[in-house]
């Protein structure tokens, strides 16, 4: 199986302090062939990660790695955007030159208030102005792919279980087929089977209503902030996709999506 895992942080990152070349050596070891940096970067100053990022230290140093480890492991320029339909010109500004690979897309804030704060309010209507945002988002942004599509049920689950499908099936039928429509994929994040949350995100539902309504484009992503998790619960990503009747994972070069059967 050529093994891809498209989603990792670093020292880059506002909220790791993970060194690239560990990455890479963690996932040669664990046998994968290709990965995918894809650090946190948003343009808005009331967000955790504002000016973290220095794109001329983020970029040479992944082509540092592409020249250290290119005969064992094939290494891709990523970014993940927060709320990227907001601030739009200012993040095509920056953006446009960097020449990426990959952009994955997630909301991690709410009226500039993380995750976390707006539940409190009433979980409900909370995974309704996640779910609402995430619509504006696929609906405008330039992005390859939702990350983490209900990232919410990560700060939820603990406190107030999981969310009921049926309950926001509407709203999420919507988000997929805005997405399908606009060529945008979605990711099987596996950081949620490390823990206790114990599953995916997104959901087994949501990756099967995106294969029912004919979307193909799918990655799958560690999500890693640490070395150590590098590649983690890869095998149940791809089994999953399997399960859900998906043939191929995609890899990207220069935002173009390219499928990698799976076997």
């Amino acid at each position: 199986m050529y093994a891809m895992d498209y989603h990792h942080h670093t020292n880059h990152s506002f909220d790791s302090t993970a060194s690239m070349v560990e990455v890479c050596k963690k996932a040669i070891e664990n046998e994968i062939k290709e990965i995918c940096f894809t650090e946190h970067f948003s343009v808005n100053p009331l967000a955790p990660t504002y000016g973290h990022m220095v794109f001329e230290n983020y970029l040479q140093e992944i082509r540092y790695c592409q020249e250290q480890f290119h005969t064992q492991l094939t290494i891709k320029a990523g970014i993940e955007l927060c709320e990227p339909h907001l601030l739009k010109e200012q993040y095509d500004e920056t953006l446009q030159p960097l020449d990426l690979d990959f952009i994955l897309g997630s909301v991690h804030n709410l009226k500039n208030q993380k995750l976390r704060l707006a539940l409190k309010e009433d979980p409900v209507t909370a995974y309704e102005r996640y779910f609402t945002e995430l619509y504006h988002m696929v609906s405008t942004a330039d992005i390859d792919i939702i990350a983490h599509f209900d990232l919410m049920k990560r700060y939820a689950y603990k406190e107030y279980g999981l969310y009921n499908f049926q309950e926001h099936q509407e709203i999420i039928e919507q988000i997929v087929k805005k997405a399908i429509d606009r060529n945008i994929g979605m990711e099987i994040n596996t950081s949620g089977l490390r823990t206790g949350l114990k599953q995916t995100l997104p959901s087994i539902e949501i990756l099967r209503l995106y294969k029912e309504l004919g979307g193909e484009i799918l990655t799958v992503g560690s999500d890693s902030h640490t070395a150590k998790d590098v590649g983690a619960n890869l095998a149940e990503a791809y089994a999953l996709a399997k399960q859900c009747g998906f043939n191929y994972i995609y890899k990207f070069e220069k935002r173009k999506p390219i499928a990698v059967k799976i076997f």
